[in-house]
């Protein structure tokens, strides 16, 4: 419930912002994807300009993401490996707590104890 109400108190104001940049920014621009005829490209696209700053921003957004998971591979590798190791231990411990309640006394102690 709390998480609904902070994702509309953030969300909310975020659709209202989009929106108006939106409405204030529809008139039309020329992307070219031509570098070398800047005059007369081959590959352009007349679209508004509200569409290009935000494709631009999820671009950005989308290329920061990515950098940044791959910049801590090794901190998710090093956790796997720990994980690994981790339950190895506890596989381990079990193992050992279950053979001390399971197996007989061993023949050292058979010394301490009174003949008879």
């Amino acid at each position: 419930m709390l998480r609904k109400f902070f994702n509309a108190i953030v969300l909310l104001p975020l659709a209202i912002v989009v929106v108006s940049f939106a409405v204030a920014n529809r008139h039309m621009v020329k992307v070219s994807f031509d570098p070398i005829n800047g005059a007369d490209p081959v590959l352009s696209l007349n679209t508004p300009l509200f569409v290009v700053i935000l494709l631009s921003a999820i671009a950005g957004v989308a290329a920061g993401g990515w950098a940044t998971w791959f910049r801590q591979r090794r901190w998710r590798r090093a956790a796997r490996r720990h994980e690994a190791d981790a339950q190895a231990a506890r596989a381990a411990l079990d193992d050992r707590k279950a053979a001390r309640f399971t197996s007989p006394l061993p023949s050292s102690t058979a010394l301490l104890r009174p003949p008879g």
